[in-house]
């Protein structure tokens, strides 16, 4: 067996049409390669002349926060119906279609005009240029004990990123599932490509179910319980992340996926498989740029700002959707009460809230905040007064936001080519395509990276 898998030297050299492909296929490798710089570059220009747009907080503001710098869009924003806004919200076609002939003659008309003719790319897919769109499902037929206790989406989300991640690979290199939970990921993985697999999760218990349903089903998956940002090699044990194998992580959230590209990118691993997600939880309080060519962009992110990509409901319900809305609404209602109370002009956070507190009364809602906040409230409040104030101001926010949302794509996408751009520069071929349809899950996106071999 082992002369079978020898790798021998060509007695003669390679006929001419076999070089001309192999530099074909060079030279179209490191043009895939300098497009995602390219495309990053541009997203660090567009993103840094218009961040007074994207940047910003909708609960601090009582106008536009940029109508003196683009009184054309404001104009159009300020004429959206009620009505209309949810439907431009969850659909970035209509928003940019609504939007962006605003903001292309608002732009035109400052210093930086030269900007302008990259607000395109505000609705670019990734994959037109930049990668292929494929989409393979696994056959799950004979798996209904695998999926019994997934929730459909998450189901369909790990076949389908199963298929796009082992399309045409033959080879039996072991996996690494990072942040795995149960492990229901590498279970399939283990599965159906017959790979040896460790899942690496810091949850006993959850380690504890996922080893005994493999154990269950004869898989070959081991679990290893560890803390992703401790010392991995601690006690005298090697390390689970290994340069022999392929690294996979769906939706490991802000600084995990982070983690595993640098750990990974250090000990060479040969291949790296991730759909990023939750890019606000980190723990600095900015994002910190992990390629050359984001570092020089000098864009300082936020944890609010982070969050951008996330702010689009496609899969939430009707009901989910109209909870939401009535929170802000009661949160910016007491919020104008709390400036009269405390003569002072500024936004007060508070704490989250339980759903079943919305199905009282704004007047309990405030006089639980004010409690919260250690804030006493006059007995006269005209609590009505306040809720109009806050249904007002929710009108105000929510066109605020809709000017953000037209940059929620591009500061995805430069997020990703900030981690694909990291890879290349650590010499690996890289990929980024989707690997679901955003009805399947809005973090679609997956980083496929393979490593160079220097000679």
């Amino acid at each position: 067996m082992a002369e079978q898998n020898q790798v021998t030297a060509p007695s003669k050299p390679l006929n001419t049409n076999a070089a001309l492909a192999q530099a074909g296929e060079s030279e179209q490798h490191s043009h895939s390669q300098a497009a995602y710089e390219q495309r990053l570059s541009q997203l660090s220009n567009l993103l840094n002349a218009t961040k007074g747009l994207w940047q910003v907080v909708a609960f601090d503001s009582d106008q536009f926060p940029w109508q003196q710098r683009f009184p054309i869009l404001a104009n159009t924003v300020a004429q959206i119906a009620d009505e209309d806004i949810d439907a431009l919200d969850n659909d970035s076609q209509r928003l940019l279609a609504a939007l962006l002939p605003s903001l292309e003659q608002d732009m035109q008309a400052l210093p930086e005009s030269n900007i302008a003719h990259l607000l395109p790319l505000l609705g670019a897919k990734m994959n037109q240029h930049l990668a292929v769109k494929t989409e393979l499902p696994i056959n799950d037929t004979g798996l209904s004990h695998f999926s019994a206790h997934i929730k459909g989406r998450k189901w369909q989300q790990i076949t389908a990123f199963t298929a796009q991640v082992f399309n045409h690979d033959d080879s039996k290199t072991p996996v690494l599932e990072w942040c795995a939970g149960k492990g229901h990921l590498g279970r399939l993985i283990a599965k159906t490509q017959h790979r040896n697999v460790t899942s690496l999760e810091w949850q006993q218990a959850l380690c504890q179910q996922g080893q005994a349903f493999a154990y269950k089903w004869q898989l070959a998956q081991q679990f290893v319980c560890a803390d992703a940002f401790a010392d991995l090699t601690q006690d005298d044990s090697p390390s689970p992340i290994k340069q022999a194998q392929h690294a996979v992580a769906l939706h490991a959230c802000g600084d995990l996926h982070v983690r595993l590209l640098r750990l990974a990118s250090e000990v060479s691993t040969e291949k790296l498989s991730i759909s990023p997600c939750c890019y606000h939880l980190i723990q600095s309080h900015y994002y910190q740029p992990l390629s050359a060519s984001a570092i020089a962009a000098g864009l300082q992110l936020s944890r609010h700002d982070l969050q951008l990509p996330l702010q689009q409901s496609v899969i939430a319900s009707q009901r989910q959707n109209a909870l939401r809305k009535q929170e802000v609404m009661w949160r910016l209602g007491f919020d104008c009460l709390q400036r009269t109370v405390r003569q002072c002009d500024e936004y007060l956070p508070v704490p989250t809230i339980k759903q079943s507190q919305l199905s009282g009364s704004f007047e309990d809602f405030c006089l639980w905040a004010a409690t919260e906040k250690q804030l006493v409230l006059p007995d006269d409040v005209i609590y009505d007064d306040y809720l109009h104030q806050g249904r007002k101001r929710q009108k105000l926010t929510q066109r605020i936001d809709l000017v953000r949302h037209l940059f929620r794509q591009a500061l995805e996408q430069w997020l990703l080519l900030d981690r694909v751009c990291f890879l290349i520069e650590h010499n690996y071929h890289v990929k980024l395509t989707d690997f679901c349809s955003t009805e399947i899950t809005p973090r679609n996106a997956l980083i496929h990276a393979e490593k160079i071999h220097l000679v």
